[in-house]
């Protein structure tokens, strides 16, 4: 981590990290002997039941609440997927120690790996992404870049792009007090349900309130947060090849953006703006989802090695 923030692995590392001094420690409860060691080992384990009992009921009235709220697209039903997914691997799991066949066996011994496999990723994600956020703008930065996320009525800055302009406005104002005032790059184009480019309704939104016309400049052609981030790199490379930058989005989009950032060579570290509290827990599940497509090779190999633990499992009985 101090030799880059911005890796996916310190979140496995952190994570394995917990994981081998939580083992430990119960390993040492359990060997003990004693009854305050069975006692306290057994309440680990209860709190786990019932975590993964409240987590479910927190997925369905988050997914509920997404769905009255913003809609019913498949985005916004990841929560209640997510819910289902748990309930339907408890089940399946309980079903094949009861039954003990040699079919539900193996596929009992699959789910509940890759249920565990994607629960270790999910919680180092989540905790590593929390800790991302919260880290100190340390250095002074030649630009401020703000990520587009799409306007209201084809012209309307949405809230939660109004949430980043404010945090950049912020982080502008503390880079400002270091030295020289940096560059703000608002960067978005526009897209076919748009009347003009994010990136305009951007920079119209903080003149408006306020903010200096001459320290903004807009990037226009992108559409996605790749292009974002490569588009606004060839801006501040143009004007200067050793630039530093600070990158705002939402805190739930602000590690996977720096993940991101890393892998196209932006020189600079990404802070998040405050979301919605019901929003977050649908778009943090999106952003992992993102994670696990980007290092797919490595993920579908893992998979697969579960998958194969089954086999096994079935084979054998």
């Amino acid at each position: 981590m101090v030799r880059e923030r911005r890796r996916f692995s310190n979140a496995v590392l952190l994570g394995l990290a917990a994981l081998s001094a939580l083992a430990t420690w119960m390993f040492e409860l359990l060997s003990a002997g004693s009854t305050s060691g069975l006692v306290i080992a057994s309440s680990v384990l209860a709190l786990g039941a019932v975590g993964i009992l409240v987590l479910v009921c927190l997925l369905f009235l988050n997914g509920l609440r997404m769905v009255r709220r913003e809609g019913r697209s498949p985005t916004n039903l990841l929560s209640l997927m997510g819910a289902v997914c748990v309930v339907a691997v408890v089940a399946l799991v309980v079903t094949a120690a009861v039954l003990r066949t040699p079919v539900m066996i193996g596929v009992g011994v699959a789910a509940l790996g890759l249920a565990c496999y994607l629960s270790f990723l999910f919680l180092s994600f989540v905790v590593y992404a929390f800790l991302y956020g919260r880290l100190r703008i340390r250095r002074k930065a030649d630009y401020v870049v703000v990520l587009g996320s799409g306007l209201i009525g084809g012209s309307t800055v949405p809230p939660l792009l109004a949430a980043r302009l404010t945090r950049a406005r912020e982080v502008h104002a503390l880079l400002s007090r270091r030295g020289d005032p940096p560059v703000l790059i608002a960067s978005g184009g526009q897209g076919p349900d748009e009347d003009l480019p994010e990136s305009h309704a951007m920079a119209d939104f903080l003149t408006e309130r306020g903010f200096p016309a001459e320290l903004i400049e807009c990037e226009d052609r992108s559409t996605t947060t790749e292009e974002n981030l490569r588009f606004s790199k060839a801006i501040m490379e143009k004007s200067d090849p050793d630039y530093r930058c600070v990158v705002v989005t939402n805190n739930y989009h602000a590690f996977r953006a720096a993940l991101t950032a890393r892998r196209i060579g932006v020189r600079g570290q990404v802070v998040g703006s405050p979301t919605a509290a019901y929003f977050w827990p649908n778009a943090t599940i999106r952003e992992f989802a993102a994670v696990l497509v980007a290092y797919k090779r490595t993920n579908v190999a893992m998979c697969l090695l579960f998958v194969l633990g089954g086999v096994l499992a079935w084979a054998t009985r």
